[in-house]
């Protein structure tokens, strides 16, 4: 089975006081990663909207944010007045020092600073924490509902990949064999040109036979066919593996490296290079592969 690591979840309910907003989305990344933006009086819930996140999501670059409009005025945040004119008065004082004379940027400056705003409510309810718990795993169900529908279209694009990889290993045995037939005559003939006209055939052909030998590419050939067949076979399982079809992938592109130097042929080497460049868009198929 295949997941993508991008995903959106969106989720929303209202109470009498307010309206509370869950979104998360996700994108690729080796690990999970977390980034949250909530209220500030949702900060005791962190770890724990965290653990949530980082078991459901298992790996991806995540972003949560929690919106929360209030319905009514009573749980909004009222201005600290002492604190506003301390300072106000403060600012008044250092600019007649400094002879500041614009002084209208001063209620901007002071509305940044700290305990300018105030609120009764500090502390989150069962019954609202219970509300966002809720929110959280529909926003988490519908990311993973997202996940699954984006991985059928990598999972497709990997098929199709594989396949041609396959298709392409099937093409180098024409040229295999005609491959062996030419080395035998190219040594024949660079023997004949330097006059070494009597030619112990039975030395000459354990020599090609031990030259061709380093050439063989049929067990590359093999674990080639074999590793594609695993990849499959592991895209198929039940679970998220994109790290184990990392791993295949390597494989693979090792015996196609293989191929390639042991090729001596311009036709398998063309051949090999189509391999490789279907190997390269598996490869950045799989960065986002959870």
């Amino acid at each position: 089975m295949i997941k993508s690591m991008t995903g959106y979840g969106l989720s929303f309910a209202e109470t009498p006081e307010k309206r509370i907003t869950v979104e998360l989305r996700s994108l690729n990344s080796r690990q999970i990663d977390i980034n949250i933006k909530i209220p500030w009086y949702y900060k005791e819930k962190e770890i724990e909207i965290r653990s949530k996140i980082s078991k459901d999501l298992v790996r991806g670059k995540a972003d949560l944010a929690i919106f929360v409009d209030a319905i009514d005025d009573q749980n909004l945040p009222s201005l600290n007045k002492t604190a506003i004119k301390s300072y106000y008065k403060q600012l008044i004082d250092v600019a007649g020092e400094l002879y500041i004379e614009n002084r209208n940027e001063l209620m901007s400056i002071i509305m940044r600073l700290p305990e300018t705003l105030k609120t009764d409510k500090q502390t989150i309810s069962e019954e609202e924490w219970g509300l966002i718990t809720e929110l959280l795993e529909k926003a988490i169900r519908e990311l993973d509902e997202f996940r699954v529908e984006e991985g059928k279209s990598i999972e497709k694009d990997l098929r199709e990949r594989i396949s041609l990889i396959e298709s392409y290993l099937d093409e180098i045995l024409p040229y295999e064999e005609e491959r062996i037939i030419k080395i035998r005559e190219k040594i024949n003939n660079s023997l004949k040109q330097l006059g070494n006209e009597n030619i112990d055939q039975n030395r000459f052909e354990q020599e090609v036979l031990y030259y061709l030998e380093k050439l063989d590419i049929n067990e590359e050939k093999v674990r080639l066919k074999k590793h594609c067949e695993y990849f499959i076979q592991t895209v198929e399982s039940e679970n998220t593996n994109g790290k184990k079809l990392g791993f295949i992938s390597q494989e693979i592109g090792r015996e196609i490296n293989t191929l390639g130097s042991k090729a001596n042929d311009v036709r398998i080497q063309k051949i090999v290079v189509m391999m490789k460049d279907e190997l390269e868009k598996i490869k950045e198929q799989l960065l986002n592969v959870l």
